[in-house]
């Protein structure tokens, strides 16, 4: 069946910070929203799965080996498989984020994450 989402009221319909609402899945991938204030998560690498972060409002900061490199509303960064990275968030961000199912969990999300 077709259903046409729209990003902002998905994000804004979730009353918590750091929690991940599931929109959708897709060919093996699921589609999380999360709204992420001042939290640094700790290096992490996913091994199976390259992870999308597209910024639906604010901005934040991808930190790697190569340096922090900075995203804002509108753009999206694709973090490949075997990458070192972490988010940097300083003030509220919006988030859509894409990964195959099981990359995220309570260990790399900042355990608010539910499977």
């Amino acid at each position: 069946m077709l259903e046409v989402k729209n990003l902002l009221n998905e994000v804004n319909s979730v009353d918590e910070l750091y929690v991940y609402k599931k929109i959708a899945r897709m060919n093996g991938n699921v589609l999380s929203v999360v709204q992420v204030a001042d939290r640094t998560l700790d290096f992490h690498v996913h091994e199976n799965s390259d992870e999308m972060f597209c910024v639906l409002e604010g901005s934040f900061e991808l930190e790697t080996s190569e340096g922090l490199i900075p995203l804002k509303a509108g753009e999206f960064i694709i973090v490949p498989k075997g990458t070192m990275h972490r988010p940097v968030v300083k003030e509220l961000a919006k988030f859509l984020m894409v990964e195959f199912e099981g990359t995220l969990n309570k260990e790399n999300s900042g355990d608010k994450y539910e499977d």
